[in-house]
């Protein structure tokens, strides 16, 4: 064995330590769980630990992961292959799909590129406005293009070039404060609108499902909206103030004629960018209206792809180029999707809320305010561990769910609380998506999150707990 593991690269060598890591903790939970957990409830288990350590190391493509997991739920028979197969089926992967394919569609036209350069030439010719800007499109982005991936993938090549521009050095604050507002004004853009994050999608999903609350597009935006405009400015501010410049490096008068440069390359608005503008227009009013005309966020989507992609009345994007998105992700969401429903039709979830009923947990539960600081503190711990935004909601908000009804209190507040407190990984790279892309750049390094990632956590904690009991408790949702 030793000489096997010789003649592999280092990278093998790690990815066989995990597989060989993951494997022992699945045999250790399958044999050692205590006998409360039935036999599905503990395969389900020991099933879901695989996949997280799993996720979070990849020594395999996520995508391949998991399938791997499905069929192990389907090899041990945990739940029924309906429930295997259920996260394929529900709207709210058709919405993320759809969403995916409406972002293709918008970066076909140079739409998103003209509000950019605009919006930088404005404010860009100083650091602190730079920093604001890039937030601030970030959040301009979430209304129409839902994933949080693809906004800060659309972000980061206009981000490396105006380091370019501006001459920010490497391991300088400046660039740390402006790959750092990539990342975190991309986790805080899916605060308010429901369908900018896929932690949100997956959260009034499973809401829907277990408690027949159904949260809409309107309703999200109004329970948060107040936390976003809290958290906008707070991240600017913190991220200023923690990466303190030169005076060399706060004003930038080149970059906003680079930008009146680029504005003038691309001409004026085009057909193409008015009939991709008027469509989203279409998209964003059907999502705030559908208290009144009760069209599922999913068909809302599907007719805006279907729109962009008509000859004449679309954007002139070729189908080929719409319906070019990232499958993997897809089945990703999908699987982590069904693992969700799998630990609450597999009896995990009650046995696991059971064991944290039983202490003092449920007693401060049932206190409102207590209750909403507890989730988000334990959201934030387990969140640390659970990489993936996605599996983190799935694994957290079932439990919540079911210790509010355990304490006979109202799930929505917790499991709300829970999936909106997901978003917010600011600590290491992996905990989401934006993180994890600024990094992969080479432009910044772990160890640059630290400290930045542990405030912004305070921040965004902070805020919502004020947010808490001052305007859910206002509305009635506390």
């Amino acid at each position: 064995m030793t000489r096997i593991l010789n003649n592999v690269n280092n990278e093998s060598r790690k990815n066989i330590l995990v597989v060989l890591f993951a494997l022992a903790v699945f045999i250790s939970l399958i044999i050692f769980l205590p006998d409360t957990f039935t036999y599905s409830a503990r395969m389900m288990t020991a099933i879901v630990c695989l996949a997280v350590i799993l996720w979070a190391t990849e020594p395999f493509p996520l995508g391949l992961t998991a399938l791997l997991v499905v069929l192990l739920i389907l090899i041990f028979k945990v739940v029924d292959i309906s429930i295997a197969f259920s996260g394929f089926a529900s709207p709210a992967i058709y919405l993320i799909v759809g969403g995916m394919m409406l972002a293709r569609s918008v970066n076909e036209t140079n739409l998103m590129k003209r509000v950019t350069y605009f919006i930088l030439k404005k404010w860009g010719n100083t650091a602190n406005g730079l920093l604001g800007s890039i937030i601030i499109i970030l959040q301009i982005q979430a209304l129409f293009i839902p994933a949080t991936a693809v906004r800060t993938t659309l972000m980061l090549p206009t981000t490396e070039m105006i380091i370019k521009t501006v001459n920010a050095k490497p391991d300088s604050n400046l660039r740390k404060m402006l790959l750092l507002g990539v990342a975190y004004g991309g986790n805080i853009s899916g605060t308010a609108i429901m369908t900018a994050a896929i932690g949100n999608i997956l959260t009034v999903e499973l809401l829907n499902k277990y408690t027949n609350v159904q949260i809409n597009y309107f309703q999200w935006l109004f329970y948060t909206f107040p936390l976003w405009l809290i958290l906008i400015p707070a991240i600017w501010f913190l991220l200023i103030k923690l990466f303190p410049l030169e005076a060399d490096e706060r004003h930038f008068p080149n970059l906003r004629s680079e930008m009146g440069r680029r504005l003038h390359k691309l001409g004026k608005v085009n057909k193409e960018e008015w009939h991709t503008l008027a469509i989203l227009v279409v998209i964003v009013t059907l999502w705030l209206t559908e208290a009144i005309h009760g069209l599922n966020p999913t068909v809302i989507v599907i007719l805006g792809v279907v729109l962009m992609a008509l000859p004449k009345i679309g954007n002139g994007s070729k189908w080929e180029k719409i319906v070019s998105i990232n499958y993997n992700t897809v089945i990703l969401l999908s699987v982590t999707l069904s693992l969700g429903y799998g630990l609450i039709e597999s009896g995990a979830v009650q046995v696991i809320s059971d064991y944290l009923s039983s202490g003092m947990l449920l007693p401060l539960i049932q206190r409102p305010l207590l209750a909403v600081i507890l989730v988000i503190i334990l959201t934030q711990l387990i969140h640390k561990v659970i990489s993936n935004v996605s599996t983190a909601v799935v694994t957290i908000v079932p439990i919540f769910i079911n210790l509010s009804l355990n304490a006979d209190v109202n799930p929505v507040i917790l499991g709300f609380t829970a999936g909106l407190t997901s978003l917010y990984g600011f600590v290491f790279v992996v905990e989401t998506m934006p993180n994890l892309i600024v990094h992969s750049t080479g432009l910044i390094a772990q160890r640059d999150y630290f400290r930045a990632g542990f405030y912004a956590t305070i921040v965004t904690s902070v805020a919502t707990i004020i947010v808490a009991i001052t305007w859910w408790k206002v509305i009635g949702l506390l």
